[in-house]
């Protein structure tokens, strides 16, 4: 089932397209803390990342983010990108999970606030 999976879709890590393509002509430049796999090309004209897991392009770093969109030549793991003190640490979008934002007063709020000064309406009988 795991052969048929990858065989057919691109969203279970990587399609045998795509592993054939990478062990003919791929070269690995890196890792990534979440154990993703980055690779260029022996000319260097195309990188493509692996993603360990789900597929989805916010897992990427923004230090990755610009090597594979030939922002920069050389990988974070040749030349670290100066990070100011005031910028976060990188995250995934959230969006759609449990752990995503959600503002007081929010349907999808754990403890949704009593709104104090609202009365329903009833109609006079």
């Amino acid at each position: 089932m795991k052969f048929l999976l990858r065989l057919l879709t691109w969203w279970n890590g990587q399609t045998l397209g795509t592993q054939l393509f990478t062990w003919r002509r791929g070269v690995k430049v890196g890792e990534d803390a979440q154990g993703n796999r980055f690779y260029q090309t022996k000319d260097g004209k195309r990188r493509w990342v692996i993603f360990n897991g789900e597929c989805e392009a916010s897992r990427v770093s923004p230090d990755w983010h610009g090597w594979l969109h030939f922002t920069w030549n050389d990988p974070p793991t040749k030349t670290a990108l100066k990070h100011k003190p005031w910028e976060k640490p990188h995250q995934e979008n959230l969006t759609g999970t449990a752990l995503a934002y959600a503002p007081s007063g929010s349907i999808r709020s754990a403890k949704p606030v009593a709104l104090q000064d609202y009365e329903a309406w009833s109609p006079e009988a």
